[in-house]
């Protein structure tokens, strides 16, 4: 391993979702954003629609709040972007461990302790985020939804994405699985896996959605090479149906997750399965190794 990636692995392990003593906006080195990404916690509760073996989220610790308060959260996100622009953001680990070219806020991102779509003033946040991005002169920086894509065909859900389509956003939709039984083992979801790829593709059809897509050992075994197949072939008929794919991120478990017998690929198997991917779909395979203690 060289030594930028054992530096950059130390900030990525730091994921904590609490910045100062904020209670929904927080910042992260993140990944796949390649730098700086700011995180609103629209579910503080921990309340989500999916029960995803591989979820990172310690719903055994109560939350230390519930509810949503739109006023704070607006002045908590000019705090964490003040603080970046000052400079005194990366003062402490993990920010301080950033190269120079590495710093920069790279997007705002509606992900958190649940499914951000659930919470009812999305629209709202969305416009406070793009709000902040005017008034920091954040041309470049992205607005982005991570989401189980469950609940993206709700009318308040559309006007949220419409504001994010005029403010630079992205929307990043998980998609796990290639089968109904696959999903349902992997992200233990209240709607069926067709639920989910009719909203990808009603949601792609408008504007370009990347897919994040998370591949693990369980109970010890890789994914089955016919659930890999169904996977592209899934993705190839919403291709085929007019989805516009920007990119297809695969990833691993990155830190400890809800189960015990879901566990990290190395990085030669995640490398054997995204090329399968990338033979098969003709879609920008991006790649994200798991995090070594």
């Amino acid at each position: 391993m060289t030594l930028e990636r054992k530096t950059l692995e130390a900030a990525w392990k730091r994921h904590e979702r609490r910045w100062a003593d904020n209670l929904y906006v927080y910042a992260v080195v993140s990944r796949r954003s390649g730098g700086v990404s700011v995180g609103v916690n629209l579910n503080p509760g921990k309340e989500c629609n999916f029960d995803c073996v591989y979820c990172q989220v310690d719903r055994k610790v109560p939350p230390a709040v519930r509810k949503v308060d739109l006023d704070r959260l607006r002045d908590e996100l000019d705090r964490v972007l003040e603080a970046e622009r000052d400079g005194s953001l990366y003062d402490a680990p993990p920010f301080a461990l950033l190269g120079a070219d590495q710093r920069g806020v790279r997007d705002i991102a509606f992900s958190g302790d649940g499914e951000p779509t659930t919470f009812r003033g999305l629209a709202e946040a969305v416009g406070i985020a793009a709000d902040a991005r005017r008034r920091f002169h954040l041309d470049a920086m992205k607005i982005v939804l991570i989401t189980d894509s469950a609940y993206l065909d709700k009318p308040a859900v559309r006007e949220a994405l419409a504001l994010m389509d005029a403010n630079n956003g992205e929307i990043w939709a998980k998609l796990d699985a290639g089968t109904e039984a696959y999903f349902r083992a992997v992200d233990r979801p209240n709607v069926s896996l067709q639920v989910v790829l009719d909203n990808i593709l009603a949601a792609a059809r408008v504007r370009p959605v990347v897919i994040q897509t998370l591949w693990m050992h369980l109970h010890g075994e890789m994914p089955p090479d016919a659930e890999v197949e169904a996977y592209c072939a899934r993705l190839n008929e919403l291709l085929d149906a007019g989805a516009q794919l920007k990119a297809l991120q695969i990833h691993t478990i990155a830190r400890a997750p809800a189960e015990a017998f879901a566990a990290m690929l190395a990085d030669a198997e995640l490398d054997a399965l995204a090329g399968k991917v990338a033979a098969r779909v003709p879609v920008p395979v991006e790649k994200y190794y798991g995090i070594r203690n």
